[in-house]
């Protein structure tokens, strides 16, 4: 019973995680139906707690979204635009809270506990999940068929056009950037979790996941790339220093990372020479490093895209624009640009660009605070986002809050658990 309940736990942090809609169901994503069900689980929870309490955190950051919210609607209103797209971020943000908070108290309910951890783990899980599905999509065309049949990712034909592999819910930049979180995840728990590091087992699992995540990953969407550099980087300055104390705790963490990464490799290895299909998505998802190897150049044709033609900025006499923006973001055609930090402005201004960038330091910093054995995680976020808007306009506040509602008081007084993890200082 209990292995069922972790099944059904794991569906369920997917539907969250990664939201799709059911075909026959069009309009009502999962994401929506756990937002509806997640309103009486609070309601309930208020109720046993005897007073309608929210953290400090939740009430400061749905503040900036509001005024964030605003702004977008006046940049609507005075550009007589019909694009709302973020002009209801506040209503967005509480729609991803109400179906975390789902989530989050279905791994309490099963575990009798909540935890950094915890969290990660069914994260981890469902990413592998959608891994598998892309591969098993992609390989078998009876799985595509019933895939294509009963479930959307919105944009599954364009994805069949340009031959792209795809989850359910999970495709392009959009899985690209949770993968590159929960790959962020791995490397601070493999760096702070005291348990994981003396554990032989654990550490090969979550390498192991690391590098499937990474590998499979980057086949579906090459921005899964800034999660693994950012997570091998972030392991090497804090596990890759070696003085007269050596600590042989990080070499045997090392020896086991090189081994796993030696054994997945010479798999990929194989199936590169003998499976053609493999030969191809193995090309496109490292495409910068074959180009690298064959041409003696780190290039892609995303990035030469990108840098030739997607910076594009309002006029520079276009105060208004500068200053409020257009409010023009869903209607791609009307700025042909991808980047994410061109597209805001566009949309509006310099003053929703700066007030939803306030939005997320904040996030970052109240976490931070909040779960202080795992501050640098949070700074490793932001740092995504930043770099991920060079790219793509893709929003991560989906990643922020599980951990907000973890700290919400009745999660995080009944469930939540304090893990033995090595202090951030050091």
């Amino acid at each position: 019973m209990k292995t069922v309940q972790i099944i059904l736990t794991v569906v369920l942090t997917s539907c969250f995680f990664f939201p799709f809609e059911f075909t026959f169901l069009m309009g009502v994503n999962t994401k929506i139906m756990l937002a509806v069900l997640g309103i009486p689980i609070m309601g309930y929870h208020l109720i046993k707690m005897g007073k309608a309490s929210f953290s400090k955190e939740i009430l400061i950051a749905s503040a900036i979204a509001t005024v964030f919210s605003l702004i977008g609607v006046y940049s609507v209103d005075i550009n007589n635009s019909q694009d709302y797209s973020y002009a209801t971020y506040f209503i967005s943000m509480w729609i991803w809270l109400s179906a975390s908070y789902v989530a989050c108290t279905a791994i309490a309910q099963v575990h009798g506990k909540l935890s950094v951890r915890l969290l990660v783990n069914y994260l981890i899980v469902v990413c592998l999940l959608q891994c598998a599905l892309a591969l098993l999509i992609d390989f078998v065309p009876a799985v595509k068929v019933f895939v294509d049949r009963y479930f959307s990712n919105g944009i599954t034909e364009f994805l069949n056009e340009v031959e792209r592999i795809y989850g359910i819910g999970a495709a392009l930049d959009v899985a690209g950037v949770r993968f590159s979180a929960v790959l962020i995840m791995i490397a601070v728990l493999l760096s702070k979790d005291d348990q994981i590091r003396h554990n032989q087992g654990l550490v090969t699992f979550y390498i192991l996941s690391f590098l499937l995540i990474a590998g499979i990953g980057n086949m579906m969407s090459r921005t899964t790339l800034l999660g693994m550099v950012g997570g091998i980087g972030y392991l090497i300055l804090t596990m890759g220093r070696f003085g007269p104390n050596i600590n042989y705790v990080h070499i045997k963490l090392w020896a086991t990372i090189l081994i796993t990464f030696m054994l997945v490799f010479l798999v990929g290895a194989y199936f590169y020479q003998t499976n053609p299909a493999v030969r191809e998505l193995l090309r496109f998802g490292f495409e910068g490093f074959f180009n690298w190897v064959e041409e003696g150049e780190w290039r892609t044709d995303s990035t030469d895209r990108l840098n030739g033609t997607m910076w594009i900025w309002p006029e520079a006499n276009d105060i208004r624009t500068w200053l409020i923006g257009k409010a023009t973001f869903s209607d791609w055609f009307a700025v042909r640009t991808d980047i994410g930090y061109c597209r805001f402005i566009f949309y509006s201004g310099l003053l929703g660009l700066s007030t939803f960038t306030l939005f997320f330091v904040y996030l970052s910093i109240a976490l931070a605070r909040k779960f202080i054995c795992y501050r640098q995680l949070f700074l490793l976020f932001f740092l995504l986002l930043l770099v991920n808007w060079f790219k793509v306009s893709t929003d991560i506040f989906l990643v922020y809050a599980p951990f907000l509602v973890m700290g919400s008081p009745y999660l995080y007084h009944t469930y939540f658990s304090h893990e033995k993890v090595i202090p951030t200082s050091k």
